[in-house]
């Protein structure tokens, strides 16, 4: 290592480092090949693209991609003139005008990917095209890559279609949930309606530059497909856009990684695929078997007519996409409702409001909160949110509630509605950066509330160390966030007991 270091200097370590996936100091033909094709310019057709295109009868699906740049001005730091940060560091950012390829064509039997296996044929029941391989317990991913590893089996789809957006699309994030699910929303005799969620994210940077990790919240969408995957009638990939901020970024700034890392978040208008209409034979025969034009003699391409589906079953959209969302997050086995919803429905059931106010989404796949990595709302949520005893607990006595630092802003100032914008008032007034976990009654009163910081603190600390007499830990559980959690929700309940009773 300081043989490498002495060679190659901070910066060519480093390089060498994001390129030397196995840590073995050595520079294999496969690590070597990014920087190779950089160089070349030619990039080799992988194995499993070139088996798909021995189909020269397959139809093939036009797709589109609509793209609207990240609005800089929603970047936190654009509020004091992006003050200390070099142009450079958001080089990437700032170029990325437009899709990298506005339209693709790709056979239809490629999205068999998108097939359920044999055994999860119910509606609703979610399978996984791309398996999540990280949790708590086994970290993240480097920050220091900027060549995404080779796609293999499922990936290699998922991975063609998001280079329509960038020329690096990591299939595989570097924290947990990574991958892809999807689920059955309707059935036909000879088709489906897969929904399907991803988490992916890009690297908008290469050397000479430092990484710059963009990461949307999610990839969304749906495909109608045949079961044997030779025809595709609609498919539709995108970025939720209906939050004030959906993408979260992280930059580098020198060479090791434990340099510093910046973090912002901010709003993505579109980013999108569509099929252009349903996938069409590539080759067109005639009843004899014999090739004919695929445009009519005035030159006018062919039209074709497709069957209606019937759908013998079907499920909502939205039913669907929180079945997803639970296999991603199993904290969402129990509802957050929007924040004025949250107290519409707590005074009509009598309950508490379980309300989580965060800088970053919580239900994104990073949860943006720029903190030494694992960020406060990630630990939360794949730890004391997801335990059986919270959730019985929340289900049982609460109504539950996330919301943005800066949609909250939003709702104060709007003075159209005066109970809201107190609502908002009285959860701001307690809010401490990054996360703050708060109790309230439904008139909007905050009667507990505690900063994720602090709670992590606490209980990363030995049950005799803990002097502050706020929070006892429990021995009927092993782990001490969970009792200190359950702990945190009981003493809310005690506080409002008055208010409850009456």
């Amino acid at each position: 290592q300081e043989l490498a270091l002495k060679s190659l200097g901070n910066e060519g370590l480093f390089l060498f480092s994001s390129l030397d996936t196995n840590k073995d100091l050595y520079l294999s033909p496969e690590e070597f090949k990014p920087i190779a094709e950089k160089l070349t310019g030619v990039s080799p057709v992988s194995e499993s693209e070139e088996e798909e295109t021995l189909d020269p009868d397959g139809e093939t699906l036009s797709i589109v991609a609509k793209f609207q740049p990240l609005v800089m001005e929603t970047m936190t730091k654009s509020k004091d003139g992006f003050l200390g940060i070099s142009h450079v560091a958001l080089s990437g950012l700032r170029n990325w005008t437009a899709p990298a390829a506005p339209m693709s064509v790709l056979l239809a039997r490629q999205f068999k990917a998108f097939l359920p296996p044999k055994n999860k044929v119910d509606l609703g029941d979610p399978w996984w095209i791309i398996p999540s391989e990280l949790n708590i317990f086994t970290g993240y991913l480097s920050n220091n890559r900027f060549y995404p590893p080779p796609p293999k089996g499922k990936e290699v789809l998922i991975h063609k279609l998001l280079s329509m957006f960038h020329p690096r699309p990591f299939v595989r994030t570097r924290f947990a949930p990574q991958g892809a699910v999807a689920c059955i929303q309707a059935s036909s005799s000879f088709y489906y309606t897969i929904a399907f969620r991803i988490h992916a994210e890009f690297q908008l940077n290469e050397p000479p530059n430092f990484p710059f990790w963009f990461s949307p919240g999610q990839f969304t969408g749906y495909i109608v497909l045949s079961k044997d995957s030779s025809h595709v009638r609609d498919f539709r990939l995108f970025v939720p856009n209906n939050r004030s901020l959906n993408v979260d970024m992280e930059w580098l700034y020198g060479a090791s990684e434990s340099s510093n890392m910046e973090v912002d978040i901010g709003y993505l208008p579109q980013m999108e695929l569509e099929s252009t209409g349903p996938s069409i034979p590539a080759v067109i025969h005639d009843e004899n078997g014999n090739v004919i034009d695929s445009r009519d003699p005035s030159g006018e391409p062919i039209q074709f007519v497709f069957e209606e589906i019937t759908w013998q079953q079907q499920i909502p959209w939205q039913e669907a996409a929180h079945r997803l969302e639970v296999a991603m997050y199993p904290f969402k086995k129990i509802s957050y409702l929007p924040f004025t919803e949250a107290f519409e429905r707590a005074k009509a059931e009598k309950k508490l409001v379980h309300s989580i106010l965060l800088w970053g989404a919580l239900d994104d796949h990073k949860a943006s909160v720029p903190l030494p990595v694992p960020g406060s709302g990630r630990t939360l949520r794949e730890t004391v949110l997801e335990s059986s005893p919270i959730l019985a607990l929340l289900n049982e006595s609460f109504i539950s509630s996330w919301s943005l630092v800066k949609e909250l802003e939003e709702l104060q100032s709007n003075r159209e509605n005066e109970f809201h914008s107190k609502l908002a008032e009285l959860h701001l007034e307690k809010y401490n950066f990054p996360v703050e976990m708060i109790i309230c009654l439904p008139n909007g009163t905050v009667i507990h509330h505690i900063n994720a910081n602090y709670f992590l603190d606490i209980t990363s600390m030995k049950p005799e160390d803990v002097e502050s007499s706020i929070f006892s830990f429990s021995s009927n559980f092993e782990d001490p966030s969970t009792a200190t959690y359950l702990q945190f929700l009981k003493e809310g309940l005690q506080r409002a007991k008055p208010y409850l009773q009456s």
